[in-house]
């Protein structure tokens, strides 16, 4: 395999337009109603598969029918789901997502079988053998921050292999343990408000100058429509959003860091690796759902011409 995710998956249930929540027992007529495989380990998996790479995804869900179909579509994207670890008797982790006409993504969560994941339900061995590894809401799956844990990703990227991380919470104190892999990752991808609950800093560049003071080798922080900035220690750069018609931004974060990875895989420097996930994102903005509107690496990279 290229790419291993480890983290955080979910069912997403999505519905768009939502302009409100009916009273009583009303029924509002909806244009979509979805069910994806997403989060940041599975979301992003997926997207990985639709822009060119072998991926394998880590990580736990429930032996419920969510998980049932959490499996059956990863596979039919083309995920590895073989090591994917299924928990007896617990919930696989699910949203409702109420999408508002203008894309924004209020949500109902349950997070289920992904805050018991610990460091025995991930293939090390497997670990040892890709190019890449993207850690997915290590905010959630707080097991992982174990000290053997770190020493094999301190050992995996002595080897050459890139490690990731994406965030999934907004939940200051989760945030803040989160904090602790930052020595042993090569870069992270954290939205602007993560970034400042992350640090307490005042602004995005003060707190991506203190997230890469603690160990990566990059800061990439997603900013919306106002795209990302990132720092590294040759300074900080923004990248520019693509105009694109938005349907829904649930997945945008997931996909940026899918074409991020896949720039790295393809030996693009970190600003240029920057703009393929800036194109993916606008790719997924234009669907329902984390993996809509993505198809393939050409496509992703046409819009950047």
């Amino acid at each position: 395999m290229t790419v291993a995710t480890v983290g955080v998956h979910i069912v997403d249930i999505l519905a768009r337009p939502v302009e409100r929540i009916p009273e009583g027992q009303d029924t509002v007529l909806v244009d979509q109603i979805r069910l994806t495989a997403a989060g940041a380990a599975a979301g992003t998996a997926v997207d990985l598969v639709k822009l060119g790479n072998e991926v394998v995804s880590m990580g736990a869900v429930g032996d419920d029918e969510l998980g049932d179909f959490l499996v059956a579509v990863m596979t039919k994207r083309g995920v590895d789901v073989g090591r994917l670890v299924r928990r007896a008797g617990e919930q696989t982790a699910a949203s409702i997502l109420p999408i508002r006409p203008d894309g924004g993504r209020p949500s109902f969560h349950v997070p289920g079988a992904n805050l018991g994941v610990t460091l025995a339900d991930l293939d090390t061995e497997t670990l040892r053998g890709v190019r890449a590894i993207h850690l997915g809401g290590m905010d959630v799956t707080f097991g992982l921050g174990d000290p053997a844990f770190f020493e094999l990703l301190d050992a995996v990227r002595a080897s050459g292999v890139i490690v990731t991380m994406d965030l999934l919470s907004e939940m200051p104190d989760l945030l803040g343990m989160a904090r602790a892999f930052l020595p042993h990752v090569d870069y992270v991808l954290p939205n602007d408000a993560q970034a400042l609950l992350m640090t307490g800093a005042a602004d995005v560049p003060a707190a991506a100058a203190a997230l890469l003071a603690d160990g990566p080798r990059g800061v990439l922080v997603t900013l919306g429509a106002a795209g990302s900035l990132v720092v590294t220690e040759a300074g900080a750069e923004p990248v520019p959003a693509l105009k694109t018609d938005v349907a829904d931004t649930t997945g945008c974060g997931d996909a940026y860091c899918a074409g991020f990875i896949t720039g790295l895989l393809h030996d693009q420097d970190v600003l240029t690796a920057a703009r393929w996930g800036t194109a993916a994102a606008a790719q997924v903005a234009t669907g329902l759902g984390s993996d809509a509107g993505l198809t393939d690496l050409a496509t992703t990279l046409a819009l950047l011409a």
